[in-house]
């Protein structure tokens, strides 16, 4: 019986030797971010159904011990995560190994990473991809790694200092740093600044992906060598689909076999493709808002309402309407909680580059949005929130 293992371990030099421990014995993990509370520790471990836990001991040691009602893996499977969890109880993502190599190798060649002098920072949660990826992308090629247990602009500074070359951050904590002390930054989780310096590039992709798959840089659009991208007509847009070797094997559980017949897996996010083949990403299927008869996708608005002065975060939500079927509503963190941006301001920024109907017709302030702890917008968690305190 081959085992999963669930790392219930804070990121470190550990982390990574237990990996590569649980490799070696041909057995998969499964990593468990321990910072979470109980109750949604016990929907991650119920998703990833682990045969064997493994966890810091009151002496700070690594200790392993069997768990009676996990479930074994394939031959071959590597990794099960949990995604992220922005839209429900979260899903077991199985990479195998394969997929694994893939992608490292892959992502490798796109950022001409040379194991010989490149070394890779580790800061984002290692339970989800976007952290996790860098170990992968680590050990797989043989480039030095370098591991700290968060982020930490200071720290992040002196790994660069120490010679680290390769990280990949998310918005808010790309601001917190010069982005010229490193060769290559990746940025992913939520959507990035409009401007971004020559050597930070934004990523489009998922757990499902393995990371990042589609690079946009200064000089244009990179996909991963081997990564296919078409789009699929459906009732709401068309709908993103991918295909390549550094795709899941499958979701672990009774779930319905995610690919199309030919191999492609829709990702759930509307998009377009360009002539010359630049991919753009519009937003969730689910989260596109029908305002009289017209779409509205939230991403695109975000993006133009971050650029006035007075937004610090901002997110597009739907709000019922007997008349218009939903209002756009714009959600709001200013810069100045006592001299606020106005919705007439809002609305004329949003109308000075996108369709009137884009405008959003309420406004609601905030001091922070909900967020994954990388950075992704929980959109249906601050809808209900937002439904409960400001539409009643």
């Amino acid at each position: 019986m081959l085992e999963l293992v669930a790392l219930a371990l804070p990121p470190s030099r550990i982390f990574a030797d237990s990996i590569e421990m649980v490799w070696n014995r041909g057995d998969a993990f499964a990593p468990i971010d321990p910072r979470l509370p109980e109750l949604a520790r016990r929907q991650v471990v119920a998703a990833l159904a682990p045969t064997r836990l493994i966890q810091l001991d009151d002496a700070g040691r690594p200790a392993e011990i069997k768990l009676s009602d996990g479930v074994p893996v394939e031959d071959g499977d590597a990794v099960v995560l949990a995604t992220s969890g922005t839209t429900g109880q979260p899903k077991a993502v199985v990479h195998t190994h394969d997929s694994v190599q893939a992608s490292a190798r892959a992502t490798s060649q796109a950022l001409d990473v040379d194991p010989t002098t490149d070394i890779w920072l580790a800061c984002l949660p290692p339970a989800h991809i976007g952290g996790l990826s860098v170990i992968l992308r680590s050990l797989v090629s043989g480039t030095g790694l370098t591991i700290h247990d968060r982020f930490d602009p200071e720290h992040t500074v002196q790994a660069a200092a120490d010679g680290a070359t390769l990280v990949s951050l998310v918005t808010r904590t790309l601001r917190q740093i010069n982005p010229g002390i490193f060769r290559r930054i990746l940025i992913g989780g939520a959507s990035p600044p409009d401007q971004l310096p020559d050597n930070v590039w934004s990523t489009y992709g998922m757990t499902e992906t393995g990371s990042g798959i589609v690079y946009n840089t200064s000089d244009g659009q990179v996909i991963l060598d081997g990564c296919q991208v078409r789009l699929c007509a459906g009732p709401t847009g068309d709908e993103l689909e991918v295909r390549g070797p550094m795709l899941f094997r499958g979701y672990r559980g009774p779930i319905a076999d995610p690919f199309t017949e030919d191999g492609w897996f829709p990702t759930g996010d509307l998009g377009a493709i360009a002539v010359d083949g630049t991919i753009s990403v519009h937003g969730r299927r689910g989260d596109v808002i029908v305002s009289g008869g017209e779409k509205v996708w939230p991403d695109p608005v975000e993006s133009v309402l971050r650029q006035h002065p007075g937004v610090t975060d901002v997110a597009i939500i739907a709000k019922p309407d007997p008349d218009w079927g939903h209002q756009v509503v714009a959600v709001v963190v200013p810069t100045s909680p006592i001299n606020p941006p106005t919705l007439g301001d809002l609305r004329e920024v949003v109308k000075a580059e996108l369709p009137v109907w884009c405008a959003p017709k309420k406004i609601v302030l905030r001091s922070e949005l909900p967020k994954t702890s990388i950075g992704k917008l929980q959109r249906k968690r601050l809808t209900a929130e937002v439904a409960a305190n400001d539409w009643c």
